[in-house]
C-alpha cells in the first residue's frame, strides 16, 4: 500500500493514447496509478515503460462490467472508449456500452470510494456544429441515429450521467470536452487524420482527403491536453470545459503542412465525405483560460515534428521486424 499522503488514481482506458499519457503525468505528480483496460483498442506498448514501477498497477478488465478495486481511491479518470471513427464504426455496441454502463460503473466506484471523478468527453458532443467556434453552452447538432451517433450519443449520455451523480449524490465530478489531439502513441491506422496523413506521407502514398478539404479542424499536442486535464482534475469546477488548441486550419492546409514538413512527394487524392462528418471544429477556450489558467503552449510545427519522428521510428522498427521474419507489427 502507498503512504497515506500518496493519492491513488484509477485510469480507465489506461493503455490507450490519452490514458497512457495521463498515467505518466499522474505518476510524475506523485500519484499511485491503477490502470484498467480491456485492450480492445489500447496497446500494451504504450505502458511497457512502466513495468516494474512500484506505484503502477495494470488490470485487464472491461469497465462495462462491475469494477472491483480493494484499495483506497482518490481520483477516477474515465477514459475508456473507442475514440477513432474506424474503431467506433467497427465496435458500435461496445462504444455505446462503455459510454453508458462503463460511465455508470466508474461513477459508482468513485461514489463508493468518496473519490473525485473526471469524465473524458469530446468535442463530438457538438456534432456538425451550427455555432462557431464551439462554446460549452452550445448544445450541439448531432444525428442520434447516424453511424457516428454511437460515439456522439454515448459521450452525451455519459455527460448527463456524470452531472446527475454530481447533483443527486453530490459527487465531485469534472467533464473535459477533448478536441482533436495528436502526438506519440497514436495508432498509425486508427482512421484519424493526423496519423493517416503522416503514415501516408512517410510511405510515399497519396494523402487521402475526404470531401474537398475545406472542412476545418483544430489540433492540440498531447502534452498540452494532459496539462489541461490535470488542472481540471485538481480544480473545484464542475461544468464541462473545452480543452483544445483554437488554431484552426482546413484539412487541405493540414495536408500541405504534412507534405512540407516530411518533404514527401506524395500527391493528394479526394474521396467522398463520410456521413455526418463535421464541417468545422474549433474550441472556444475562454473557460479554460479563466478557470484553469490554461492555454496550449506547443506550436504546431514542433508538435507535428515530434509526432512524425515517433511514427518514422515506429515504421523503421516494424520494417526491421518484418525483415527479420518474426511477423510482429501493429
Amino acid at each position: 500500500m502507498p503512504p497515506e499522503s500518496m493519492p491513488v488514481s484509477v485510469v480507465t482506458g489506461g493503455a490507450g493514447f490519452l490514458g497512457s499519457h495521463l498515467t505518466d503525468r499522474l505518476l510524475a505528480e506523485g500519484h499511485r496509478v491503477i490502470a484498467i483496460d480491456n485492450l480492445i483498442t489500447g496497446n500494451p506498448a504504450n505502458i511497457g515503460h512502466l513495468a516494474g514501477n512500484e506505484n503502477y498497477q495494470f488490470i485487464k478488465h472491461n469497465v462495462s462490467n462491475y469494477i472491483f478495486v480493494p484499495d483506497e481511491v482518490n481520483y477516477v479518470f474515465h477514459f475508456a472508449s473507442p475514440a477513432s471513427p474506424i474503431d467506433y464504426l467497427e465496435l458500435p455496441i461496445p462504444t455505446l456500452k462503455v459510454g453508458a454502463l462503463g460511465t455508470h460503473n466508474t461513477l459508482g466506484l468513485a461514489k463508493a470510494k468518496g473519490a473525485k471523478f473526471l469524465l473524458a468527453s469530446t468535442s463530438e458532443c457538438y456534432g456538425d456544429p451550427l455555432v462557431h467556434p464551439q462554446k460549452e453552452d452550445y448544445w450541439g447538432n448531432v444525428n442520434p441515429i447516424g453511424p457516428r451517433g454511437v460515439y456522439d450519443e454515448a459521450k452525451r449520455f455519459a455527460e448527463a450521467m456524470t452531472m446527475a451523480y454530481h447533483r443527486y449524490h453530490k459527487l465531485d465530478t469534472k467533464i473535459v470536452r477533448i478536441f482533436n489531439t495528436y502526438g506519440p502513441r497514436m495508432r498509425l491506422r486508427d482512421g484519424r487524420v493526423v496519423p493517416a496523413f503522416i503514415g501516408q506521407a512517410l510511405s510515399g502514398e497519396p494523402l487521402t482527403i475526404f470531401g474537398d478539404g475545406s472542412q476545418t479542424r483544430s489540433f492540440c499536442y498531447v502534452s498540452d491536453l494532459i496539462d489541461g486535464i490535470f488542472r481540471l482534475a485538481m480544480s473545484d469546477f464542475h461544468e464541462p470545459v473545452n480543452i483544445g488548441n483554437p488554431r484552426e486550419m482546413t484539412i487541405r492546409q493540414f495536408a500541405d503542412e504534412i507534405i512540407r514538413i516530411t518533404g514527401t512527394k506524395s500527391a493528394v487524392e479526394h474521396r467522398p465525405l463520410p456521413v455526418d462528418d463535421p464541417k468545422v471544429r474549433q474550441p472556444d477556450i475562454g473557460r479554460a483560460r479563466a478557470v484553469l489558467h490554461w492555454e496550449p503552449k506547443v506550436e504546431f510545427d514542433e508538435g507535428i515534428r515530434r509526432t512524425i519522428d515517433y511514427f518514422s521510428g515506429w515504421l523503421q522498427r516494424t520494417a526491421a521486424q518484418r525483415k527479420a521474419g518474426d511477423g510482429r507489427g501493429e
